[in-house]
């Protein structure tokens, strides 16, 4: 199965240190994992409890992995907008899927603090 397209919307926690590369052909190229919980009112425990988690790959090309991969750091809580991709994949020991989000946008969940922005000067088309 591959599906590609679906335009979501995902707040989480980064879960893994930014990786960033240039290719050799000059894309640039940032990932990280980000984990997005939901949490619910239990009102028989009459608290707050932590369901289930959702664990997804964040791709950001150009510009958007250059300025993300500066400006975020694992532990940061976001907002990414961009395209749902899953995949079934195996090898020979064992199988699985993958959700791999192929962002549009990137920013800080100011919900829970505050962020600072600075406008960079374009230097590349996307």
């Amino acid at each position: 199965m591959n599906i590609q397209g679906d335009l979501v919307t995902v707040t989480g926690l980064v879960a893994t240190t930014p990786r960033y590369v240039t290719t050799k052909d000059g894309l640039k190229i940032a990932s990280f994992r980000l984990a997005s919980g939901q949490r619910r009112y239990d009102t028989e425990r009459q608290r707050w409890v932590d369901g289930d988690t959702n664990w997804y790959t964040i791709s950001a090309f150009g510009s958007l992995a250059t300025n993300a991969a500066t400006s975020i750091e694992k532990g940061d809580r976001v907002i990414v907008i961009g395209h749902l991709r899953i995949r079934d994949w195996e090898n020979t020991d064992r199988s699985g899927t993958t959700v791999e989000i192929e962002a549009e946008t990137i920013g800080h969940d100011m919900s829970l603090g505050t962020s600072s922005f600075t406008r960079v000067p374009v230097v590349e088309i996307d």
